[in-house]
């Protein structure tokens, strides 16, 4: 709860640092709210007017400016096309729907404005869900790696990895991005999965792939999750000796069970792009986005334009600590490398491996607890091995702290201070050069 109530501080303390904006809600966050604000107050999903209504706000006029446009493309359903998933305006909306309730009822009174969805009350409950499900990811991935290598290791691992990876821009910066849900729900997930492994009831197979469904309603890499049932297949038929008869009925009844229950959970995102597509599965992008035979796995991990290991290397210290766990918890680290490895997969088939502009490879969210797992094994360690694994760890949080001060020195317009970071010296030289001119700069030297 404190870790919490800090990243909110930090977070509003800055968004209203510049002074408060018509509209807050930006980047990717926009194309996750206009579903939501389309589904409540328009009852569709015609987004044109919702897309329209909060550029207004930024140009405080009703037609666009000059060089700016307000012509949107369309999908063959005659729908203003939207790439993004449903699931993260699923996830803001109970509190969005307080929000409007209690501002209809405080204008009833006269005490508030008539509630339109475009108001700033509005736009900060994808920040405020943000910053809370950042919160729950940290919860949920301590106490799966408490069971695995104690309390204080797992501490350390959750702060470690939540100050030392992407994932505290998407908590302090950009939370209204899916990211912080996407390391929520696959903590979630994984926390349930471990804690009830050893249940061979259907009842248990349904709830694993319903978690499953939900995590690729957030972000539809996310649903690979599912493979973990695969895995629970086979060790739960190893564990009961079945013959290879009753393992075939075994199996094929949890595998279709799981993947029912899956299926059902992401039946909203059919249900959208039925609408906006003309199909219940589909790709928005276009069949051209994903490069299943060419994926850039070498440039996804190591490139210095946003790589994961090349921006953030506490995720492969991280990762280093799987090796020791594979003694005493094979089939979890199997689970966890499996899903990593085939995250990295598919991350890199993506055209723009890269993930646009963002803050290092913010597609590895869902992996935040399997980090927390590996790094927690390496800080438990006794002796001298567990010293300098504390010492790393610390020293990597600090260091990417300082990127994060670099980067968003750049995005905020000081880029004659904060270059760029897209090669090796401007991301791993630059950083430490930064916080002097900064220091220069506001002291007017």
């Amino acid at each position: 709860m404190a870790i919490t109530l800090m990243m909110a501080i930090v977070h509003f303390t800055g968004l209203f640092a510049r002074g408060v904006r018509p509209r807050v809600i930006r980047g990717d966050g926009l194309h996750y709210y206009v579903q939501l604000r389309s589904a409540v107050f328009d009852h569709d999903l015609d987004f044109e007017n919702d897309y329209i209504g909060l550029y207004t706000l930024d140009f405080k006029v009703s037609v666009p400016p000059a060089g700016f446009t307000w012509t949107f493309e369309h999908t063959p359903n005659g729908h203003v096309r939207n790439f993004m998933p449903v699931g993260p305006a699923l996830f803001w909306a109970p509190l969005f729907l307080v929000v409007t309730g209690a501002t209809y009822a405080l204008s009833l009174a006269g005490l508030a404005y008539t509630p339109d969805g475009f108001a700033l009350a509005f736009q900060l409950v994808p920040d405020v869900c943000g910053v809370a499900a950042v919160g729950l990811a940290l919860w949920f991935a301590f106490l799966l790696a408490r069971s695995l290598s104690g309390p204080r290791a797992a501490i350390g691992a959750a702060l470690a990895v939540l100050a030392g990876s992407p994932l505290i821009y998407y908590a302090i910066i950009a939370p209204s991005y899916s990211h912080a849900l996407s390391a929520m729900g696959a903590s979630a997930f994984l926390l349930y999965w471990w804690n009830t492994r050893d249940r061979t009831d259907v009842r248990r197979y349904a709830a694993v792939g319903a978690l499953a469904g939900l995590t690729a309603l957030i972000r539809w890499q996310d649903g690979l999750l599912l493979g973990a049932v695969l895995v629970d297949v086979i060790a739960h038929a190893r564990a009961a000796r079945l013959s290879r008869g009753r393992f075939v009925g075994f199996g094929l009844m949890r595998l279709a069970v799981a993947g029912a229950a899956a299926l059902l959970v992401f039946t909203p995102q059919m249900i959208v792009w039925q609408s906006l597509y003309g199909e219940p599965l589909t790709i928005p992008q276009g069949a051209e986005f994903m490069r299943w035979t060419a994926s850039e796995v070498g440039s996804v991990l190591l490139s210095p334009y946003r790589g994961l290991f090349s921006w953030t290397p506490l995720t492969g210290v991280a990762l280093a600590g799987l090796i020791p766990l594979w003694k005493t918890q094979r089939r979890l680290v199997f689970t966890l490398a499996l899903f990593f490895l085939a995250s990295t997969y598919i991350n890199g088939a993506v055209a723009d491996w890269w993930a646009g502009e963002a803050f290092g490879a913010r597609r590895y969210l869902s992996c935040f607890p399997v980090f927390v797992v590996g790094l927690a094994e390496l800080l438990a360690l006794d002796g001298f091995r567990g010293t300098m694994s504390r010492i790393v760890a610390l020293v990597l949080a600090v260091v990417n702290l300082l990127l994060l001060v670099h980067y968003e020195l750049y995005m905020i317009g000081l880029t004659t201070l904060a270059p760029y970071p897209d090669n090796w010296y401007t991301l791993w030289v630059d950083r430490f050069i930064v916080p002097i001119r900064l220091v220069r700069h506001l002291l007017g030297w």
